[in-house]
């Protein structure tokens, strides 16, 4: 008896051991399998454990110094950790770049991280023979359903190297089928997004030309095929554009691109033939080079298709992937908070901006009013990517008004460009919270001094009253009692911006 159960007990044993050995046989297996995802995983924590003073970036893909990634600083930022505030430095509210939704994302950084393996999607096609992804299709269409800004159903899709690639295939689509002799009239209303003009004479297409602002042409009985480019809201100053010219021989394009609640009330779904949308203004993700367009007429739409073959043979698969995870991000939970965070930003923005320039007779901007926002069931204040700034004629003078920005360490975007006049300069909102603060540090110095002149201004008038009373509006004096006026509105008339006042005889007033 004492045999069989030491026999039991050797059997029991060797079998735990056999068992023990077979998991951790699969353990060690799988963790073998895995390695590739830990070993990414641990690379990308390194990089985004380097502190940058929260004015800068390290990248995977950036400079490496000793073997370590280096901090990319932000705009007037420098030093090895970005902690040094540069002096005198130009302020870029140029581009629009839309890095303010930078906040939202690293907040997100787990649920939006995307881990590619050297497989992935090799081919030059996706299973089905396309260039796109059904997947990532049926995410834009729920996109566009969840914030109420687009009817997708019954049409097509088609995917670009963003906004400004689509742009150029919707021309050259809706030109190749002109039934007139003559090249197709490429027209937008003033002002009007500088690329248009710039793309269309880059290619210098014999289909087609750019016949400058669409009130030109409301008149016209010439026949002539019109591809009428309509922004909404419009770049740079957020306006709700509709077309302008009807009939036969006009076609339109809706660029659509910041039609998302970040930036302007959603009032109803957009049902046009053609419409174009980009990633970089919805999740901020300009870099990834990824916009579509939503397209009714199966015939433009197989013209456009031949473009992108013929152009890119598609989009990136990798950047494929890679919207397709921000959008379910932004789906995520109630499919509001990305809007919400990018709309409280750019609203609060737009507020700090207007309450600054309210205190100017110099610059204005546009005048936005509240909507009622279907997708968020409020009426809301604005919240427009860019600022439209208008400069006086009595600033201005010889000058433009991105000149007299430049002045003063500002660089916007020139308003000729957008074919308006010298007194316009477009001034981005979007970008990160460094360039916005800089931007609203040199507007409130400019208004501070405009403010400081008119205090002078009101000075030289009391010069015959009581010395006293004068000298309490200016509330300023120096250290040897005495104050000169003349020194003191010369430094006012620094760049030009202001009139020196005639003092008259009055060089220094004693105290």
């Amino acid at each position: 008896m004492a045999r069989v159960h030491s026999l039991k007990y050797a059997l029991s044993l060797t079998s735990s051991v056999a068992l023990n050995i077979l998991l951790v046989g699969m353990y060690m297996c799988n963790r073998g399998k895995q390695n590739w995802t830990e070993e990414a995983m641990a690379e990308a924590e390194a990089v985004s454990s380097i502190s940058c003073s929260g004015h800068g970036k390290a990248f995977l893909d950036g400079l490496v110094l000793d073997g370590k990634p280096v901090c990319e600083c932000n705009m007037c930022y420098g030093g090895s950790d970005c902690s040094q505030l540069l002096p005198d430095c130009m302020v870029d509210a140029d581009s629009g770049d839309p890095t303010f939704l930078e906040p939202f994302w690293m907040k997100n950084a787990a649920s939006s991280a995307v881990v590619v393996a050297g497989w992935h999607r090799m081919s030059y096609e996706y299973s089905d023979g396309s260039l796109i992804s059904e997947e990532l299709k049926a995410h834009i269409q729920k996109v566009h359903a969840s914030v109420g800004n687009a009817v997708t159903d019954g049409k097509y899709i088609i995917f670009g190297a963003g906004a400004t690639h689509l742009l150029n295939a919707a021309v050259h689509a809706l030109s190749s089928n002109n039934a007139s002799s003559s090249s197709a009239k490429v027209v937008a209303s003033v002002p009007y997004y500088p690329v248009y003009r710039e793309q269309t004479e880059f290619f210098n297409s014999e289909d087609y030309e750019f016949s400058e602002d669409t009130s030109m042409w409301k008149n016209d009985s010439s026949n002539s095929t019109f591809i009428e480019l309509v922004t909404s809201p419009n770049n740079p100053d957020g306006d709700m554009k509709k077309s302008v010219l009807q009939g036969q021989f006009v076609k339109t394009i809706h660029d659509l691109a910041y039609y998302w609640p970040h930036f302007t009330p959603i009032t109803a779904p957009a049902d046009e033939d053609l419409m174009i949308f980009t990633l970089s203004k919805l999740t901020g993700h300009a870099g990834s080079r990824f916009g579509w367009a939503i397209i009714k007429d199966e015939a433009v739409y197989k013209r456009m298709l031949k473009y992108m073959d013929l152009s890119t043979y598609g989009v990136s698969r990798e950047t494929q992937l890679r919207v397709l995870k921000l959008l379910k991000v932004a789906l995520s939970g109630n499919g509001r908070a990305m809007y919400e965070f990018g709309y409280n930003t750019m609203r609060n923005r737009w507020t700090k901006l207007s309450k600054v320039l309210s205190q100017s007779k110099r610059f204005s901007t546009q005048n936005l009013k509240p909507q009622h926002c279907s997708f968020s069931q409020h009426v809301r204040t604005p919240s427009p990517a860019f600022a439209w700034l208008k400069c006086e004629a009595s600033v201005v003078q010889d000058r433009s008004c991105y000149e007299v920005l430049k002045e003063v360490n500002i660089t916007g975007r020139e308003g000729s460009l957008f074919g308006a006049d010298k007194h316009y300069v477009r001034l981005s909102l979007v970008r990160s919270k460094d360039d916005f603060d800089l931007l609203l540090r040199q507007i409130k110095k400019l208004v501070s001094v405009e403010t400081n002149d008119e205090g002078v201004a009101k000075v030289s008038t009391g010069l015959g009253q009581s010395n006293d009373s004068t000298l309490m509006l200016r509330g300023e004096c120096c250290g040897n009692g005495s104050l000169d006026f003349r020194m003191e509105l010369e430094a006012l008339n620094y760049n030009g911006l202001y009139n020196i006042v005639d003092l008259f005889s009055y060089q220094e007033i004693k105290v």
